[in-house]
């Protein structure tokens, strides 16, 4: 697929845009000033392959907290800023973006005040709108649509352009798919600035996976998108398993893929349990391979032949086989260890 093109920004040492790889964020859930535990649950997200990493600063304590964060984590770290502009002043010194609201942080004054920071210590900004909060006079002009959302995104950009800063990356997210959608094409025509894209809110690790893969997807499917999050009521990490694996769907990223089939009465293996095992077992693998694991000799190794290693279940063994070609037959509770065998040897 053809990406829009877009400008480039630098977050630390990761760019987004201008044709880089598409990179996977998340935000952690603790309190910011709780030094330790933020750090433990970043270095979790780190090694579940987060790329970028946010968190919010409710108050100075917390914006000084960066720093130690800061020097003691390897992906970029973005402070989330609401309603106080001398937070993101302060957070500044420390982060390597800043996020804000341009319906919460203030009067223009304000926020050239955060623009001139940004400037000083050269970090862009991401223009975070929502349509939950969005200026009451655009609300009462253009209701709760994806025009207001765009509206109140080219009014701060007008902002930040006037003030001859184009740092900047987009954001525009409602809890629903086609709102969120609708305005992030209508903008991908006006600018060129990179996209943050996801779904806010969009709900619990079954319900908000979804609704993210279809929203995500589509707009990816039409080039749109430089950096994503799955946001997610659940451990932070599901957002990043969840937004690596929609990368791989479209082969944007080229990882580990699980091909399984659902499961028949001709099945006679725990499908779902070897399944689950699998996949756990392989997170870890960052190389571009493809798991088959199929229930019955009807679906694999036949219909799994693209797959470079996998198993197809039988009554009481399981056939391994690589590339459509069968390597080798085992008892049933010896299955995933054999897979798991193959897998290393690629």
């Amino acid at each position: 697929m053809e990406r829009k093109k877009t400008r480039g920004v630098r977050v630390g040492k990761l760019k987004i845009g201008n044709n880089a790889p598409i990179s996977v964020q998340s935000m952690c859930t603790t309190h910011t000033g709780d030094i330790n535990t933020t750090l433990k649950q970043i270095h979790e997200l780190e090694n579940a392959g987060c790329e970028i990493i946010r968190v919010s600063v409710v108050d100075i304590d917390e914006a000084k907290a960066l720093k130690k964060i800061k020097e003691n984590i390897n992906i970029p770290l973005v402070a989330d800023i609401h309603f106080d502009y001398r937070l993101a002043i302060e957070s500044a010194k420390y982060a390597d973006k800043l996020r804000i609201n341009p319906g919460n942080i203030g009067s223009n004054d304000k926020v050239k005040l955060v623009v001139e920071q940004a400037k000083d210590y050269n970090i862009p900004i991401r223009i975070g709108v929502n349509l939950g909060s969005l200026d009451k006079r655009i609300i009462e002009k253009f209701g709760l649509t994806s025009k207001a959302m765009v509206e109140s995104a080219l009014k701060h950009i007008k902002i930040l352009e006037e003030l001859d800063f184009y740092n900047t990356v987009i954001s525009m997210k409602a809890y629903d798919i086609k709102r969120t959608v609708d305005a992030y094409r209508m903008m991908a025509d006006k600018v060129d600035y990179p996209f943050h894209i996801g779904i806010t809110e969009a709900g619990t690790a079954y319900t908000g996976t979804i609704k993210s893969s279809i929203g995500i997807g589509s707009l990816l499917l039409d080039g749109i998108g430089d950096t994503i999050r799955v946001s997610l009521t659940t451990n932070p990490v599901d957002e990043v398993r969840a937004g690596i694996e929609i990368l791989n769907s479209l082969s944007i990223r080229k990882g580990r893929t699980i091909i399984s089939c659902p499961g028949c009465g001709r099945t006679e293996i725990d499908l779902i349990g070897l399944t689950k095992s699998v996949e756990q077992a392989t997170s870890h693998i960052k190389k571009p391979i493809k798991i088959a694991v199929m229930g019955c000799v009807v679906n694999g190794p036949g219909e799994a032949k693209e797959a470079d290693v996998g198993v197809a279940g039988a009554k009481n063994f399981g056939i391994i086989f690589r590339k459509g070609k069968v390597v080798k037959k085992v008892k049933k509770d010896k299955i995933l260890k054999a897979l798991l065998d193959e897998i290393n040897l690629l």
